[in-house]
C-alpha cells in the first residue's frame, strides 16, 4: 500500500478507538449517577426509620422549635367566658336566701305609715321577709315627694325582683302603693298590676282589698269573671261634665286589659304612676300581644278634655336635658317581679326600663372542695328555691306511674298533695282514675273548668277537704295554696321554669315540704342535666321496689276496666 493509504487506515483506527473511550466514560458516569441516586434514597429511608425508633424512647435529633408536634400538647381547663351584661344586672342588690333566719320585725323597717302597720299587725304579720324589708323603702323612696313626681323631680328608677315563690313578692308592692295613695284627692287609675292568669289577679286583689279597707282607695279587678259590660262600670262613670274614674288601683289580665284601652270610653292612664308586672318572664314571653306598648301609649297620651291643666301633663320621657326639667310631670315606674327573672338583656329590653335596680336572693356562693381550693359558682341562669323543700325524683316506666302515686297517697299517707301533669287531658284521665280506685279524696284542677268551680275547689283543698289536687300548670304560677304538704310531678316537666313554679307551691313563707317528680328512664338524664345547669344538683333518688306496689295491682286493674266501661257509655272514646 501507498503512504498515504496508511495514514488514512491509521486515523479510522483512532478514531474507532476514540468513539470506544467516549461510550465507555458515558457508561462510567451513568453507573456513578445511578449508585449516587440509590445511596440518597437509601439514606433518606433510613432516617424514617429513626424517627418511630425516637418514639420508643431511643435519640433522636429534635425537631426545630418553630415547628409544632401535633399531639403534644397539655391538657388546661377551658376558661368560661363571662357575659357582658349591663351594670345594673351585673352588680345587683343581694337578698338573703334564708327566710326564717332573717326575719326583720315591721317597727323595724323605716318609713311605713302607722294605718298600715295597724293593718300588718292585724293580720298577723310581725316580721317581714327579707324581699319585703328591702324593697318596700325602696319604692317608698322613689316616691319621697308625693306620687306627683319623683325623688327631687327626677324621674325615679325602675325595680326588678328575682327571689324564690313563697318569699312574700306580693305584700312588697302592695304595701308602698296603698302607702304612696293614702293622700290622693281625685279618683284616678294611678297603679296598674298585670298577672298572667285570673286566679293570681283575685289572689292579688283579695291582697289589695285587705289593705286598702277603711282607707277610700278603690281596687278594681278586670280579668274577664265579669261581662265586659259590667267591668266598664266598675270602671268609669259618665257624668254632665264628662268621664270619671271609678278606680285606684286596677289589677289585670294583658288580654282584658287591652279591650278596655281600645273599647272603654273614659278609660284613661293619663295618670297612671306604678306599672306593676307580676311573673314577669311569663309577661315577656307574652308580649307578642302587645299590651305593653298599648299601656305606655296610653299613659302619655295627651288628653282631648282643653279644660285640663296643662301642668301636670306628660309625654314620653327622652333624654334628661334643661328643657325637660322646666316643669313638672309624673312620672311612670315599673315595677317588675318573678321567681325565675331572665337576665336576657335582648328580652328585658322590650319592657323599656329606665335605669333598672335589682333586688335578686340569685348570686354566686363560694364552694369548698375536697382539696380545700374554693371555687365559686356561676349565678346566670340560676334560680334559688324555698329553703325548706325537699325535693327527690322517682325513676319509673310509664305502666308503674299511676301505682306510684296510689302508693304515695295510701301506703305513704300524703295529704294535701298537689300533682301536676303537663295537659288538660291527662290531668282528667288520671283524676277519672283515681276517683274510679276509690278511698282518696280527690278533685281536678284546670282551665277546662268554669272560674266559680275552681275557686271552690282550691277552697275545699285548703280547709283540707280534699286529699289530692291533680292540675295542669294553671296552678303552678304565684298562686298561693294555704296548706300544700306535697308537690308531685306526675309528668316530669320540660322546662327548667316550669320545674322551679310547681315545687314552689309547697314550703312557701319559711315552711317546710316535699317535692317529688316521677321520671321515665328515657327521661332521667335530661331531667338530671336540666336541674345540674340550673344550679340545683342536690336533688335525691327515691326508689320504690315493685313488692311495695304489688298490693294496689288487683284493685288497680278492677277500676281499669271500670273506667273502661264508663269511657264506652260516654262514648269520649279515651284511652287512659
Amino acid at each position: 500500500d501507498s503512504e498515504e493509504d496508511v495514514k488514512q487506515q491509521e486515523d479510522r483506527r483512532n478514531l474507532k478507538n476514540k468513539s470506544k473511550r467516549k461510550k465507555r466514560n458515558d457508561e462510567t458516569e451513568r453507573a456513578e449517577s445511578k449508585k449516587a441516586r440509590s445511596e440518597g434514597a437509601e439514606g433518606n429511608q433510613s432516617t424514617q426509620e429513626e424517627l418511630p425508633g425516637a418514639a420508643s424512647g431511643e435519640e433522636a435529633t429534635p425537631p426545630p422549635s418553630s415547628l409544632v408536634v401535633l399531639g403534644d400538647y397539655d391538657r388546661k381547663p377551658v376558661q368560661k367566658v363571662q357575659p357582658f351584661l349591663p351594670q345594673w344586672l351585673a352588680q345587683p342588690k343581694l337578698l338573703q336566701k334564708r327566710i326564717k333566719e332573717n326575719l326583720i320585725p315591721v317597727g323595724d323597717v323605716p318609713g311605713i305609715h302607722p294605718k298600715l302597720l295597724k293593718k300588718l299587725q292585724m293580720n298577723g304579720i310581725e316580721s317581714f321577709f327579707p324581699v319585703q324589708a328591702e324593697v318596700i323603702p325602696a319604692v317608698l323612696q322613689s316616691a319621697s315627694n308625693g306620687y306627683l313626681m319623683g325623688q327631687g323631680g327626677y324621674r325615679p328608677k325602675d325595680i326588678c325582683v328575682s327571689a324564690p315563690t313563697g318569699s312574700g313578692k306580693t305584700l312588697s308592692f302592695v304595701i308602698p302603693i296603698v302607702q304612696v295613695l293614702l293622700d290622693r284627692v281625685v279618683c284616678q287609675v294611678r297603679a296598674l298590676v298585670v298577672l298572667p292568669t285570673k286566679e293570681l289577679a283575685q289572689q292579688v286583689s283579695k291582697v289589695f282589698n285587705i289593705y286598702t279597707d277603711g282607707t277610700g282607695l278603690k281596687v278594681v279587678s278586670i280579668t274577664g269573671q265579669k261581662s265586659f259590660a259590667k267591668e266598664q262600670e266598675m270602671l268609669v262613670q259618665k257624668k254632665v261634665t264628662g268621664y270619671c274614674s271609678l278606680a285606684d288601683i286596677i289589677v289585670a289580665t294583658p288580654g282584658r286589659l287591652a279591650d278596655h284601652i281600645s273599647k272603654t270610653p273614659g278609660f284613661n292612664l293619663t295618670q297612671l304612676r306604678f306599672l306593676i308586672i307580676d311573673e314577669a318572664d311569663r309577661m315577656i314571653d307574652d308580649m307578642h300581644q302587645n299590651w305593653l306598648n298599648q299601656v305606655v301609649k296610653a299613659a302619655f297620651q295627651a288628653e282631648n278634655d282643653s279644660g285640663s291643666s296643662m301642668l301636670f301633663q306628660r309625654t314620653k320621657p327622652g333624654p334628661v336635658t334643661a328643657a325637660s326639667c322646666c316643669y313638672p310631670q309624673i312620672p311612670l315606674q315599673k315595677l317588675l317581679f318573678s321567681a325565675t327573672l331572665t337576665q336576657d338583656p335582648e328580652k328585658l329590653q322590650q319592657l323599656g326600663l329606665f335605669q333598672p335596680r335589682l333586688f335578686t336572693s340569685v348570686y354566686s356562693e363560694k364552694k369548698t372542695l375536697r382539696n380545700g381550693t374554693e371555687i365559686e359558682q356561676d349565678a346566670e341562669e340560676k334560680y334559688t328555691l324555698p329553703e325548706g323543700l325537699s325535693q327527690c325524683y322517682v325513676p319509673c316506666n310509664l305502666n308503674s306511674k299511676p301505682l306510684l302515686l296510689l302508693h304515695f297517697m295510701l301506703t305513704m299517707k300524703f295529704t294535701r298533695v298537689l300533682c301536676f301533669t303537663n295537659s288538660r287531658e291527662a290531668s282528667h284521665r288520671l283524676f277519672l282514675l283515681i276517683q274510679a280506685f276509690g278511698g282518696i279524696t280527690v278533685a281536678e284542677f284546670s282551665s277546662r273548668l268554669p272560674p266559680s268551680e275552681r275557686q271552690r275547689t282550691i277552697k275545699e283543698f285548703e280547709q283540707g277537704k280534699i286529699q289530692l289536687l291533680i292540675s295542669t300548670d294553671a296552678t303552678a304560677r304565684g298562686i298561693d295554696i294555704k296548706g300544700v304538704n306535697c308537690v308531685i310531678n306526675y309528668d316530669a316537666p320540660q322546662f327548667i321554669r316550669t320545674y322551679i313554679h310547681r315545687v314552689g307551691r309547697t314550703a312557701r313563707a319559711g315552711n317546710v315540704g316535699l317535692a317529688f317528680s316521677m321520671v321515665l328512664r328515657i327521661q332521667e338524664r335530661r331531667f338530671l342535666r336540666m336541674l345540674k345547669d340550673a344550679g340545683i344538683p342536690d336533688i335525691q333518688k327515691h326508689l320504690v321496689k315493685g313488692k311495695l306496689l304489688t298490693p294496689l295491682v288487683q284493685q288497680y286493674e278492677e277500676a281499669l276496666s271500670k273506667l273502661e266501661k264508663t269511657v264506652k257509655v260516654t262514648g269520649t272514646g279515651k284511652k287512659i
